[in-house]
């Protein structure tokens, strides 16, 4: 069975000062009130360290927004797997439209990542979606089944368990404009069966698929009403406290 998952990606936003008030807030809740959510904050990297020192043993789990896909070298401005396991990371995030959009990445790079991540014990959340105009245009199903077989070339079955997916229709990030429901189970079911085909029904059933996209309070309740919906990547409704805990309590 998938485990539900409820992740903020803060993108560029919070100093590390914030971040660490944040993170204490957060640590407070939760030891008071536990969930049984698999809770996770992906902040910039420059608070990366810091709160992997704040969160260490608190069952609060740490993300990175990006990595290279190269292990080291002279790479300007980049950041390695390695590096970001050692400073407390879980998981990292991949194949985010933003990275498609405005940096260039394809499927085949974003797939390299992968590889890289698993390699050195990172767990992916990868990222997939379609624009509003492939939606219209009838292409929607040709773009997920493209995003996800390139971004998964030569992942096995027994890393495919170590990979959330997150299905997030780009013309519903950062718009303030949420899929219906509907259109969310009916993508997460076409991941799902997907899934099925490439790794098996038992390994397809236990990959966590998460949706995102203007996931807020007032609708974090009928996304996860869903059957194929196991968990939700928060964007802007992440950055304050309060918003977020009403999302991590949404039952």
């Amino acid at each position: 069975m998938a485990d539900t998952i409820v992740a903020a990606n803060w993108k560029m936003h919070k100093t590390t000062g914030q971040a660490i008030e944040f993170a204490c807030g957060l640590k407070d809740v939760l030891f008071k009130k536990p969930v049984s959510a698999t809770v996770v904050i992906a902040p910039p990297f420059t608070s990366i360290e810091a709160l992997g020192v704040e969160f260490k043993d608190s069952g609060i789990f740490l993300a990175a927004q990006n990595m290279h896909e190269a292990s080291h070298g002279a790479y300007t401005g980049e950041i390695s797997g390695k590096m970001l396991t050692a400073a407390g990371c879980r998981y990292c995030i991949l194949g985010h439209s933003e990275r498609r959009r405005i940096f260039g990445e394809g499927n085949a790079l974003i797939n390299a990542k992968i590889i890289a991540a698993l390699t050195c014990g990172l767990m992916p959340i990868f990222c997939i979606g379609e624009t509003l105009a492939e939606r219209e245009s009838g292409a929607m199903f040709t773009v997920l089944t493209g995003q996800l077989k390139e971004g998964l070339n030569k992942v096995t079955v027994d890393d495919i368990q170590k990979i959330i997916v997150a299905y997030e229709p780009v013309w519903a990030i950062g718009t303030g404009k949420t899929a219906a429901t509907g259109q969310i189970q009916e993508a997460h079911l076409f991941i799902r069966n997907l899934l099925s085909e490439m790794y098996g029904t038992t390994a397809a059933a236990a990959i966590s698929i998460i949706y995102g996209g203007s996931v807020t309070p007032a609708n974090i309740g009928s996304l996860m009403a869903e059957k194929e919906i196991n968990g939700v990547l928060v964007g802007s409704a992440s950055l304050d406290l309060g918003s977020f805990l009403e999302i991590i309590y949404f039952q």
